[in-house]
């Protein structure tokens, strides 16, 4: 452990705009809930926000070295409890992506598969000398990254294991890509195109072509889009009020308080509203880089990095998906979308940007 810094060196505004998003989320929750199965969810998310406090707290208390240094087994730990989830794991939807735990609560592997993939990929790096990556390099990284989406993939939950690819790829770029491994990375990708498209399950590729035009299968898989675009013009400039939204309360719009809490939040906020929200994410953004600015070694900011490109990712694809522009991945908008690995998830990654603010003048 190493020697903790004063409570009031943490990064305050950073924990305060991630509450007010959080806040706002679980605000959305109880709206698009109401008088449905789920009207609980919105009071589950408060347990989950309270356990993700204490957890962001640890994250941040421990020296990031020593996280670092046992990274490894925390990899291993999570690839091995992601091969439980295919044997064991409980279904829903056609998926295996929890392991029932007590109480009615459950666990989902692979939300915190990306917190320990930025702390591998962030030892792995700091470690390189050099200006540039080499290409063995870039094929050790490629398979440390790979081998829990493949076995994410075979849940099935192909958003998730997307979500794997921007950590690598901000390493990789902050750590320095020749030219020639660019063209042969951007040549792999397209040649590895037609490949993924035979491997995916047909409701993925149906998605792929809903988003492409959504009015070929209106009730079908292009429904969840058209609903989508319904709610976010009906919100207009103000919106309908909390509680308010046609689309959300009369039950159109699919899953309002996880994938598409956005969407939800549009309808009964309105323009203004999500303007306000777009606006708290991109602070949220650049305080997770400022941290990273001022980390005191390239490991402490390739962790950092590697949240925000995260962050990035997610709200680029949710927020894309809702609108039409993106197709439909099940990504959830990080610290609004019900669910408690993913709140969990989130705010121990915070505690690692923490982690490297309290550290920035070394240990």
């Amino acid at each position: 452990m190493a020697r903790y810094r004063s409570a009031r060196e943490m990064d305050w505004a950073l924990l305060t705009i991630a509450l007010v998003i959080t806040a706002v989320g679980i605000l959305q929750i109880y709206s698009a809930t109401l008088g449905t199965a789920w009207a609980s969810a919105w009071w589950r998310q408060c347990v989950y926000v309270a356990v993700g406090l204490v957890l962001m707290w640890l994250a941040a208390s421990v020296d990031y070295h020593t996280l670092l240094n046992q990274a490894p087994i925390y990899y291993w730990a999570l690839v091995a409890s992601l091969v439980v989830v295919l044997a064991l794991g409980k279904e829903v939807s056609g998926g295996k992506r929890w392991i029932p735990l007590l109480g009615g609560f459950h666990f989902q592997p692979s939300e915190f598969v990306k917190v320990v993939l930025i702390l591998q990929i962030a030892r792995y790096l700091s470690d390189v000398k050099g200006d540039h990556l080499e290409a063995r390099d870039l094929l050790k990284l490629g398979a440390l990254t790979a081998l829990p989406a493949a076995l994410v993939m075979k849940q099935p939950d192909l958003g998730t294991a997307l979500s794997y690819l921007p950590i690598l790829a901000m390493g990789i770029f902050l750590a320095g890509l020749r030219w020639q491994h660019v063209v042969a990375l951007v040549l792999i990708a397209a040649l590895a195109l037609p490949v993924g498209w035979h491997l995916l399950k047909d409701y993925q590729k149906m998605r792929l072509i809903a988003f492409l035009d959504p009015s070929r299968d209106p009730l079908g898989s292009g429904y969840q889009v058209i609903q989508s675009q319904i709610a976010v013009g009906a919100g207009g400039m103000w919106g309908k009020g909390v509680t308010q939204g046609s689309q959300t309360q009369l039950r159109f719009l699919p899953v309002p308080h996880t994938d598409f809490i956005f969407s939800a939040f549009a309808e009964e906020h309105g323009f203004v509203g999500v303007l306000v929200m777009l606006g708290l994410y991109f602070l949220l953004l650049m305080q997770i880089v400022q941290n990273a600015q001022v980390a005191a070694d390239r490991a402490g900011m390739y962790i950092a990095m590697g949240v925000a490109g995260l962050l990035l990712f997610h709200l680029l694809v949710n927020i894309g998906m809702v609108v039409g522009r993106m197709p439909v991945t099940g990504i959830p908008l990080p610290l609004m979308s019900y669910g408690g690995s993913s709140i969990l998830s989130w705010y121990i990654m915070l505690g690692l940007v923490n982690n490297v603010r309290l550290r920035r003048f070394g240990v």
